[in-house]
């Protein structure tokens, strides 16, 4: 498998961006039920979610977090970063058949450890349905 070059440290700066777009389908969750382990039946039954205050079922927060985790790993920074740390906050649910847009900004670079901190948000119609900003540590060209 040949791997894509992600960024160096040296070559980003604040205001770098990346978006996705993920369809949140039936079959998401259920994959993520099996990873996680996490089988909630606001999530996996139609019946219990309709009798809740969301009225259907409902992704998993962890799910549609885990597009961000995507864009750190693949894009932005990319192969070579490490994701050390990542400060959300869930602001709505995401229903299946919603279309997530998933965008990280570069806010805030240290050199020492190379550290960069990005905004994260994940949308659903145009509102975050989680807010938040990630850290990682990007590896150096000299590295």
């Amino acid at each position: 498998m040949t791997y894509k070059e992600g960024y160096k440290y040296e070559d980003m700066s604040i205001g770098m961006t990346h978006q996705t777009v993920h369809t949140i389908t039936e079959k998401d969750i259920d994959l993520f039920a099996e990873v996680s382990g996490d089988r909630n039946p606001l999530h996996m039954d139609e019946e219990f979610a309709k009798q809740t205050q969301f009225g259907q079922r409902i992704a998993h927060g962890a799910l549609t977090a885990s597009y961000i985790s995507g864009i750190l790993g693949n894009d932005l920074p990319g192969p070579g970063s490490i994701f050390v740390g990542l400060n959300m906050r869930f602001r709505r649910p995401v229903y299946i058949g919603s279309e997530v847009i998933v965008k990280v900004e570069v806010t805030e670079m240290k050199e020492r450890g190379n550290r960069v901190t990005l905004k994260v948000t994940c949308s659903v119609d145009g509102k975050a349905a989680i807010s938040g900003e990630a850290m990682v540590m990007v590896p150096s060209r000299d590295a």
